[in-house]
């Protein structure tokens, strides 16, 4: 299991700067113990645990980038065409007959390999070949159309470093340099549970003053989006004593916990309690809106994310708040969601010190793209994450926004 440092960072009820939220957790929470190696299929999505030096270089010989001619550069005349004689044909994954020497070219096609002498690869749209000789036109410059031995990554540099989460393309260039198995930190065990007795699992038939769960839902995918294990805990009755052993249950098997609903101050509210009662409260109110109510702590030496219940809080903290958790777990690089300037096509009024996130659209057209706010604010509204394109985001320093204002835009893709 995962373990948070033994030092106390809790702020009371005082509101925490998501920078400072963010801090902390890369601060105290260390990665887990385990490291294994798994073939390269089954990496996408995991971590690095090692620097990976590359074992050969990339590409591992000068090759031709297109179908064509290989030629000496020197060979050319610069002012007309040039007629060459063709006495080799090339083909990809076979060796040149011989070295090229003056005046002759080489029939060469994509990916094979030039002969010695050929610095150059014309395309055989620039060329008209008759029998055995090739005319080729002027204005090619010295190795156009080549791709030089190591160009893409030479011989024992570092391709990739540790804490990465391997994507596609860096699977891909694993398989470029021959790996088929690759070192990565163990994978993740979460467990993911709703509170609330107001909550049922879709399908089940609703009472009155029932709603069903959709947080659940929401999480299970971004968790699994980020390559961690899901146990998934269902929903949990707002009775403490129930709550308390839930967590408890989930902190001895699982790495992090992460629950929604239950945070707030109200009297039925009992993540907040379960967590001062059984393990370390260090956080939970951020200067944030939507989803000013958000707990971190541990339950024994389990690490915990206590969510709001509104979806839309749900899914923000979740980006700003548990996804780094699990980074700092996983020993991943930090994810740092990149803003993009854009023009406010709204005004905006907020309170000063805290930050606010505004749903909004993206409207093409001259200049920077143009942001619509959505017109219901409601951190309940389901229909504002998936009509809208992505987040404004407005400073602490912030009080009024005029429409016409440049404003930071984040796309739900960089969040999520």
């Amino acid at each position: 299991m995962a373990q948070l440092s033994d030092d106390c960072f809790a702020f009371g009820g005082s509101l925490l700067g998501i920078d400072a939220a963010r801090h902390m957790i890369f601060e105290r929470v260390q990665p887990v113990d385990g490291v294994e190696r798994v073939a390269l299929g089954r990496a996408l999505g995991r971590t690095l645990a090692e620097d990976i030096a590359a074992p050969i270089a990339v590409p591992g010989f000068d090759n031709s980038a297109v179908d064509g001619y290989a030629v000496r550069f020197d060979d050319l005349d610069p002012h007309g065409p040039t007629t060459l004689r063709c006495v080799d044909r090339i083909a990809a994954g076979h060796d040149p007959s011989a070295a090229l020497t003056r005046g002759r070219a080489a029939r060469i096609f994509t990916g094979a390999a030039l002969p010695v002498g050929a610095d150059v690869a014309i395309m055989q749209e620039d060329c008209q070949r008759d029998g055995d000789l090739v005319t080729i036109r002027p204005g090619i410059k010295r190795h156009a159309n080549t791709r030089q031995a190591g160009e893409d990554v030479r011989r024992g540099a570092l391709a990739l470093k540790a804490g990465r989460r391997l994507g596609p393309a860096d699977v891909g260039l694993l398989a470029a340099l021959g790996f088929a198995e690759v070192p990565v930190r163990r994978r993740l065990s979460v467990a993911l549970l709703s509170t609330g007795d107001e909550v049922r699992e879709p399908g089940q038939p609703l009472a009155p003053r029932q709603i069903y769960d959709a947080n659940r839902f929401i999480l299970s995918g971004l968790l699994e989006r980020l390559g961690v294990e899901v146990r998934d805990l269902g929903i949990v009755p707002d009775d403490p004593a129930t709550l308390a052993a839930a967590l408890r249950q989930a902190a001895e098997s699982t790495d992090l916990i992460i629950s929604s609903g239950g945070v707030s101050t109200g009297e039925e509210d009992h993540v907040r309690a379960a967590i001062a009662n059984h393990g370390s409260l260090y956080f939970w109110r951020l200067a944030i809106k939507p989803g000013r109510p958000v707990a971190m702590g541990q339950i024994g030496a389990t690490p915990l994310a206590g969510l709001p219940g509104n979806p839309v809080a749900a899914l923000l903290t979740f980006a700003l708040v548990a996804r780094p958790m699990i980074e700092a777990l996983s020993g991943t690089e930090p994810h740092v969601a990149k803003r993009f300037p854009a023009i406010a096509d709204f005004a905006y009024k907020k309170k000063t010190g805290r930050r606010e996130y505004v749903r909004v659209s993206l409207q093409s057209g001259a200049g920077l793209p143009k942001l619509a706010r959505y017109p219901k604010e409601g951190a309940g509204m389901l229909t504002s994450l998936t009509e809208t394109d992505g987040l404004a985001e407005l400073s602490e320093e912030t009080t009024r926004l005029e429409a016409g204002a440049e404003i930071a835009f984040i796309p739900y893709s960089e969040l999520i």
